[in-house]
């Protein structure tokens, strides 16, 4: 449940002496970045200034995430759980969010199948900066600028070379021509106003419909 300022006050904060655990996780990737503990003024202050507010119980204090080291957590939304006993924040991190210089305090490789997808996400963002800066300096930018024609037939002939590295290729080649095949598509899409994530609905569309229609 998405909470909002009257929520606070129904929480279960006598269950652990005014504070409540809040796991952080990364609003793109759903990567866990780390655990905090939040009172209510804590989750007072997250929710008014829209960055992550913890409660250090060393210090018995609230604390900035970010104050000294800069690396803040930009607040997205927090929830809490069925038993109103603790909070899922979900954030956008300025930085590594681990004082050991980490991603997460978990760990800095990827812990699921998920998160490393989320990376084409981040490549959308990539290709939108190139297209709006100079074509001198940007194959992407100069793709863009080429017109949608020019798109499409690149499109075209690196799906024509996928084919052939997956008849007469090992995969290594194959992985690198599909990588500029996904690119170029990338590209293509953004110049329709259209994203990855369009691709995904109509895919999750028709997985419904068949599961709906089997037998």
């Amino acid at each position: 449940m998405k909470l909002k300022f009257a929520d606070i006050d129904q929480l279960a904060w006598d269950k652990q002496q005014g504070l409540l655990p809040a796991i952080v996780q990364h609003a793109g990737s759903g990567a866990v970045l780390m655990l905090g503990y939040m009172n209510r003024e804590a989750l007072r202050a997250s929710l008014d200034g829209r960055r992550a507010v913890f409660y250090s119980r060393s210090r018995q204090q609230l604390w900035v995430k970010g104050e000294t080291s800069g690396h803040g957590l930009e607040l997205v939304d927090i929830r809490r759980d069925c038993d109103a006993d603790a909070l899922l924040v979900t954030a956008l991190p300025n930085g590594p969010v681990c004082h050991a210089g980490t991603a997460s305090c978990f760990g800095g490789e990827a812990v699921t199948a998920a998160e490393p997808l989320a990376f084409i996400a981040d490549l959308e963002g990539i290709i939108a900066e190139r297209i709006a800066g100079s074509a001198a300096c940007s194959y992407t930018a100069r793709l863009h600028n080429g017109g949608l024609k020019h798109m499409a037939q690149k499109v075209g002939e690196e799906g024509l070379e996928v084919a052939l590295a997956a008849v007469g290729e090992a995969d290594g080649p194959l992985v690198g021509e599909a990588a500029d095949l996904l690119f170029h598509l990338l590209v293509l899409l953004r110049a329709r106003g259209l994203g990855v994530q369009a691709v995904i609905e109509e895919l999750r569309r028709r997985h419904a419909d068949r599961t709906m229609n089997a037998p």
